[in-house]
């Protein structure tokens, strides 16, 4: 049965990417991950070896230097052919991008390279009990003393949290505002608890991480005091969009399957792809899953070329998540009872992609970051 052609066009890395997939049974392991948590280390490991964490970062800190459409679409091609388990730790370097940008020599070579090949794992500590997605109300403090910092405070809804070798935390420094640091995550002073079980991505393993009284010299810090915020929003940037192909290459996959199925399967006589009511909804999510794959690589040609697409990023993701969300969502209804149930991929593809309206901006933030390109506001200080 022909199927729609997909506007990403193949390449000699989503090959390589597809192969890596294969012979590392990532999609079997990623439904394995769902059932039984933790962090997949050994596939981490031979991805890095493979030099395929960090697409987009430059080959002399261990990456592939691509570009950022090259990055996406072999993101959405790992994501078609697995989930978003191993294309977000495929990921994982662009979520410390602070380390290549404003961390020192030392930081760069003795972290950084050591994350993108798979040796040690770097999570990020932002989210507090209380703020929310409003990082400029975050209350952990680093205070001066002597030549380093104290740490104090507690970090909520962190990925990694007792799985994490090192984490970036962002904290209120006294006089300068919030400032970015490298923690070690064995060092005096460090709690770690891990949560509740997730709804989807529970691989990610999220928990509460306390800081209480720990130690840090000045070379901890990632960049100068108080630039933190201007440094996540161009991570951000990034990131949203990334993540936004991450999710068309998900929902895609469901699409495909639905389409081969209600082709082939008949009820009251006819095929189901005969049924305005089947047909119709999956004729709209050919074209929303097309044109946000469209949009998508519009922003990071532009991005790519030095513009500011902090807007577009923010509308790609919300979009891409509700687009895939509304196509899987299809896909377990019209498979019927088996699709509701954990003998097809559907369930938990719903799952995982609908952190991407709470992660990395919640959706309705993103519409307000958005929103400022229309209607400029006065800057408050504060990331969105």
């Amino acid at each position: 049965m022909s199927r729609p052609v997909s506007p990403v066009p193949p390449s000699s890395l989503s090959r390589e990417v597809a192969a890596a997939g294969s012979e590392l049974h990532l999609a079997e392991r990623g439904r394995e991950l769902d059932r039984t948590p933790e962090f997949p280390r050994r596939e981490f490991r031979a991805l890095g070896e493979r030099h395929l964490l960090g697409l987009r970062t430059a080959i002399g800190h261990g990456g592939r230097g691509l570009a950022l459409p090259d990055a996406a679409a072999a993101l959405h091609g790992l994501a078609y052919a697995s989930g978003t388990t191993f294309a977000k730790l495929v990921l994982q370097p662009e979520f410390c991008s602070l380390l290549t940008e404003h961390g020192s020599a030392e930081q760069r070579r003795e972290t950084f390279r050591a994350l993108t090949e798979g040796r040690t794992l770097v999570g990020n500590h932002i989210t507090e009990p209380g703020a929310g997605s409003d990082a400029g109300a975050l209350s952990t403090t680093a205070r001066r003393d002597g030549e380093g910092y104290i740490l104090d405070g507690t970090k909520s809804e962190a990925a990694f949290a007792v799985d994490a070798d090192s984490a970036i935390v962002y904290a209120q420094t006294e006089a300068s505002g919030v400032t970015a640091f490298l923690v070690p995550q064995d060092a005096p002073g460090v709690d770690r608890t891990l949560g509740a079980p997730d709804l989807g991505e529970r691989w990610m393993r999220r928990g509460t991480v306390r800081y209480s009284g720990v130690r840090l010299p000045a070379s901890a810090r990632l960049g100068p005091e108080g630039g933190a915020f201007a440094a996540l929003k161009d991570e951000l940037t990034r990131e949203r969009l990334l993540l936004a192909a991450i999710y068309l290459g998900v929902g895609r996959a469901s699409f495909d399957e639905t389409v081969e199925y209600v082709g082939a399967r008949a009820a009251f006589g006819r095929p189901l792809s005969a049924q305005q009511g089947v047909a119709f909804p999956l004729l709209e999510d050919w074209g929303r899953l097309d044109s946000g794959w469209l949009y998508v690589e519009r922003a990071l040609a532009r991005l790519q070329a030095g513009d500011d697409v902090a807007a577009e990023a923010a509308l790609a993701k919300r979009m891409a998540t509700d687009t895939a969300l509304l196509a899987i969502d299809h896909a377990i209804q019209f498979h019927g009872g088996r699709g509701y149930s954990s003998g097809l991929p559907h369930e938990r593809r719903y799952r995982d992609v609908r952190s991407g309206g709470i992660a990395h901006g919640p959706s309705e933030v993103l519409l307000r970051t958005a929103g400022g390109r229309l209607w400029p506001r006065p800057e408050r200080g504060r990331s969105g």
